[in-house]
């Protein structure tokens, strides 16, 4: 797909092994679903972009979102990269880059590229940010209102 997925496709759906077990998308209809890709556990720009999650933990859990995180690493690093910052959601192995393939985010050099999509309930994708240089990142009250401003495209 040109560009990757856009705003109002359907978000192809993927399962990959996580830190909290296997993660199946479609599992997950009827919730929305932040998925944050991002390049690689313990690299400078990720290791802050987690650490602001886990120093709003609590405002993160109140999203009304199930939010993951997707990178390419294995599950074995994502483990350690979750336990020494004490980040606070699910990080997904996509070691083969299928999904950020499908979703347009895989980069040929760097691997994975930032970025942040929302999945509604009905499964479409109602917001999708992705970051040029992969250097800033998304924080939970960006998060908060992007959630917010779909669900109220999502009401008119």
């Amino acid at each position: 797909m040109a560009g990757g997925v856009q705003v109002g496709d359907v978000a192809p759906d993927f399962d990959l092994d996580g830190t909290d077990g296997r993660f199946r998308l479609s599992e997950h209809r009827g919730e929305r679903v932040v998925l944050l890709f991002y390049p690689g556990d313990d690299t400078p720009v990720c290791t802050k972009q987690f650490c602001s999650y886990a120093e709003r933990e609590d405002e993160l859990t109140q999203l009304d979102a199930t939010v993951v995180g997707i990178s390419s690493q294995d599950v074995e690093s994502h483990r350690d990269f979750q336990r020494a910052h004490g980040i606070p959601v699910p990080l997904l192995a996509d070691t083969e880059r299928e999904v950020a393939l499908a979703y347009g985010v895989a980069r040929r050099l760097f691997g994975t590229q930032r970025a942040v999509f929302i999945v509604d309930e009905a499964g479409i994708v109602r917001h999708r940010h992705v970051h040029v240089l992969s250097l800033d990142f998304q924080r939970v009250d960006e998060l908060r209102e992007a959630l917010e401003r779909v669900s109220a495209e999502t009401r008119v």
